[in-house]
């Protein structure tokens, strides 16, 4: 049977499995990726969101079957990553290893940086930054390499209100040219506001993978995501 482009995930895991030594960080992981999805992983510390990510990324092994379609993807973690360059390298760099063409980098680093809000620091050494600005900036690395998905890991965890809000613009943003999202969060209102779907993981598991408003309006949701909707410490 002939395969259909658009209706066909970008990536799926079944029955995915991680171990970290005898700790077994997740369990019977069934998951697909579409084009344009929009999807929060949420649940408690150490549920195993971070892990799903970079399981998702590549970044660690698992056992299980990971299969996806010829694609681009990229990460952004809690507190990014910037090197001891200026702020437009920190993007051509990341072209550069991606093989973009020379000719190429310096036209799509400015752009990059323009649609963050950064083109005026592009000289600036990456780490004089304030917090808001190197995740703008990481966003710009990001997107300069035409993400297929991103994949972000509470993006906004470290940053004031409002550097919180202009990343969740320009997440927003990113989404609406169509990329994939997936993204770690424990702000239930910015999963609310910038998903489409929702997954609630426990002890390695996906408990409840469901779109968004299904989610938060559950009569029964599983004991442990009631605790976590109302707010509720586990260990209460």
């Amino acid at each position: 049977m002939k395969r259909d482009p658009v209706t066909e995930p970008l990536l799926t895991l079944t029955d995915a499995q991680v171990h970290f030594g005898r700790v077994h960080a997740l369990r019977d992981i069934h998951l697909s990726l579409h084009r344009g999805e929009r999807l929060a992983l949420v649940g408690a510390n150490g549920a195993g969101k971070t892990t799903l990510l970079r399981l998702l990324h590549g970044l660690v092994p698992g056992s299980g079957r990971r299969e996806h379609r010829p694609l681009v993807a990229a990460m952004l973690f809690q507190r990014p990553f910037l090197l001891h360059l200026s702020v437009s390298r920190n993007v051509t760099l990341a072209l550069w290893l991606r093989g973009v063409p020379a000719s190429e980098r310096a036209a799509r680093a400015e752009l990059a940086l323009r649609r963050v809000g950064l083109e005026a620091l592009a000289r600036r050494p990456a780490r004089t930054l304030s917090g808001g600005q190197q995740q703008r900036l990481a966003l710009a690395r990001a997107w300069a390499l035409q993400p297929d998905i991103l994949f972000l890991d509470e993006p906004t965890a470290s940053l004031d209100p409002s550097a919180k809000r202009e990343v969740e613009t320009l997440i927003e943003q990113l989404a609406a040219d169509g990329v994939t999202l997936v993204m770690s969060t424990h702000n239930l209102g910015q999963a609310k506001r910038l998903c489409t779907r929702v997954a609630y993981l426990e002890g390695g598991r996906v408990l409840a993978d469901l779109p968004v408003d299904q989610f938060f309006d559950l009569e029964q949701p599983p004991p442990a995501a009631a605790a976590f909707l109302k707010g509720e410490l586990p260990w209460h």
